[in-house]
């Protein structure tokens, strides 16, 4: 997995949160003096947070924040679940060859990796949203529907409604790592799912999955295991 960014994530969580407005401009020495920082990873960052659909050009080597609202976000994470589970049905009914396999195998030790030590820091926020991103890729990749792919490339061109992008700018790190946790227990389900040919059970399974995308924004109560403690809704 690549090296996170806390740049990257702070920006991210700054647009979420509203500090960074819909329709603002954001100038790079502005935002490098706000974050105590020099405008290199600020540069780095925003082309990152423009393919996201974060932002927005605005001028010359410019950009601003992209206009949207929370009921976009959850439409368009719902759409995404809905259009990855044809995709996890059609790769368990296709049945995934052994490379697939083994690289869902890879993420998974990726995933079991960051939970380990039984507690998170900031910089795993990132490393699991790439992990994430990767896993649902695997299996669009394998699905082989083409109109699927890129109508999910689509949908992941609104603010937060990639995989990669999971910001929990409201919950403190004990609640973060229950709610990843949670999700990464259900990669373990999809994949034996999906390798197990059990096409109705994967593609249910990755639907539910992607409301983790809600939880994390603060949208939804955080589901837990049997004995964990459950998140209040707000």
């Amino acid at each position: 997995m690549k090296n996170p960014s806390p740049v990257l994530t702070t920006i991210r969580e700054m647009i979420l949160q509203g500090s960074l407005a819909p329709g603002e401009r954001v100038p790079e020495t502005d935002l490098a003096g706000m974050l105590g920082v020099s405008r290199t990873p600020i540069r780095q960052a925003l082309p990152v947070l423009a393919e996201e659909g974060l932002l927005v050009e605005a001028g010359a080597r410019g950009f601003s924040v992209r206009a949207f609202t929370i009921e976009e976000i959850v439409e368009a994470v719902d759409v995404r679940g809905a259009l990855e589970g044809m995709a996890a049905r059609a790769l368990a009914d296709r049945g995934a060859p052994r490379s697939l396999a083994r690289a869902f195998r890879d993420l998974l030790d990726d995933g079991d990796a960051i939970f380990a030590k039984r507690f998170l820091v900031e910089a795993d926020e990132e490393a699991y949203g790439d992990m994430n991103a990767r896993f649902h890729e695997l299996i669009i990749e394998g699905s082989k529907l083409r109109m699927v792919r890129d109508l999910i490339e689509r949908v992941n061109r609104t603010p937060f409604a990639s995989p990669r992008t999971i910001a929990f700018d409201k919950l403190n790190l004990q609640e973060m790592f229950d709610a990843l946790h949670f999700a990464h227990r259900q990669h373990h389900q999809i994949a034996q799912a999906i390798e197990g040919g059990e096409s109705a059970r994967a593609e249910s399974l990755l639907r539910e999955h992607v409301n983790i995308q809600k939880y994390s924004m603060n949208l939804r109560r955080i589901p837990v295991a049997p004995g964990a403690r459950a998140t209040p809704e707000t």
